[in-house]
């Protein structure tokens, strides 16, 4: 039998961890598919499990537990430094802090989330500008990361090298990346850019930065399984320069999840989206966990317009979410119709302050500018916590370069 390289133990079939654990195999697939438990495959394609993080999920479920919102924080300093481009609200930033790491500059355009940053962190170098107008020339640092917006370029009669991608915002971060010539590499970005283009926009990336010297490797990194109360996912593409023979070290998925009701527990009251009175009544339908197939068929139909009679589930319409779930993905409007995200038990959207707890922000890190500039910067963002495992392993990976470099 095939044995999942995610699981160190003997994966089971669905029947098989069903019937050791006393459960149905529909709810073992139900689980599976809301994305609170991982499957595996053998060779025939069947899917397998891990006994233990079924058991635990279902010990969870079972106990319904409120535990406390936690922030990851490593007590050990590093002398490693990074510089940041497109780096919003700090997410990432506050994440690779947290793991050790010390932001020198950080290089943002919209003011609201600039100001955020230098609200929150006084110390660092925030540049609140065009990227395009920065020059990082006889700047250090051991790493630059960057989440540049995806572009797609022109193939016709190119080459596809790194002067082929100008007048796009990859080009700005791989010429600031060759400035600089840091040890590693970081990029992130959407699940997305994989496809975009049929595959050739990341291709293109890829190729541009293997010729300015570096060695590749991305992973597509899931949020839920990285402390993370959200089903969100990052394309995380590192690269390490070609002169370092190091291997290149990437998250290890968690074998549980963090529910709402975990990340919610004793957050602070803060301002938030209210809907409409009609918007009100109609979510009110909505149980927990349900969207808009839990209305009465006439209200589908007045609620979905068009939609209701195209395919798909669109199950992000008309959204509840779940307290014994990860949040789905955050958006940048709670209230958006398409990416519905109501309170589990109120009638109302998520906070600002809950948005910032299912991100992983601490409760003390500030947002600037209008609600909806706050909800923006917050949906943008990349996870702390999971900024934090990406941390980690930079860390890890810097530490073999530089070996004894860390203190306590």
């Amino acid at each position: 039998m095939y044995i999942s390289p995610l699981f160190p133990e003997m994966p089971l079939t669905v029947g098989d961890v069903a019937a050791e654990l006393l459960l149905s195999i529909d709810t073992v697939r139900r689980w599976e598919k809301k994305g609170l438990i991982r499957a595996s495959r053998d060779v025939r394609g069947q899917r397998l499990f891990d006994l233990e993080e079924v058991r635990l999920l279902k010990q969870k479920l079972n106990e319904k537990p409120t535990g406390c919102f936690s922030v990851l924080k490593s007590e050990i300093e590093t002398p490693y430094t990074v510089i940041e481009l497109f780096a919003g609200a700090g997410g990432l930033a506050l994440g690779l802090e947290n793991a050790g790491l010390k932001a020198t500059a950080l290089v943002e355009i919209d003011k609201q989330a600039a100001a955020t940053l230098q609200k929150n962190r006084p110390v660092w170098n925030v540049y609140q500008q065009d990227v395009r107008s920065i020059n990082f020339s006889g700047h250090n640092a051991d790493v630059v990361t960057g989440g540049f917006p995806c572009q797609a370029f022109s193939y016709a009669g190119k080459k596809l090298g790194f002067e082929d991608t100008r007048g796009t915002l990859f080009f700005e971060y791989a010429r600031i990346v060759k400035e600089v010539n840091p040890k590693i590499i970081v990029a992130e970005n959407v699940r997305g850019l994989l496809n975009h283009d049929n595959g050739r926009t990341f291709q293109t990336m890829l190729s541009v930065l293997d010729e300015l010297g570096y060695r590749l490797e991305h992973r597509i990194l899931r949020a839920q399984y990285l402390d993370v109360a959200q089903k969100r996912e990052r394309l995380v593409v590192f690269g390490i320069r070609k002169d370092f023979n190091i291997p290149t070290v990437f998250p290890k998925e968690c074998q549980y999840t963090v529910s709402l009701r975990e990340a919610l527990e004793g957050v602070p009251v803060s301002v938030g989206q209210q809907y409409t009175v009609k918007k009100k009544t109609l979510m009110s339908l909505i149980p927990e966990g349900g969207y808009w197939r839990n209305l009465p068929d006439n209200l589908q139909r007045e609620y979905m317009g068009a939609s209701y009679f195209m395919g798909g589930g669109k199950t992000g319409m008309a959204r509840r979410l779940s307290w014994d779930e990860p949040s789905l993905t955050l958006t940048c409007n709670p209230a958006q119709k398409q990416t519905e995200r109501c309170h589990p038990e109120e009638t109302r959207p998520l906070t600002i302050r809950e948005y910032a707890r299912v991100q992983s922000f601490p409760d003390n890190w500030e947002f600037t500018g209008s609600t909806a500039s706050q909800y923006r910067q917050i949906g943008n963002a990349v996870p702390v916590n999971l900024g934090y495992h990406i941390g980690v392993c930079l860390k890890q990976m810097l530490d073999q370069l530089e070996p004894n470099a860390s203190s306590k």
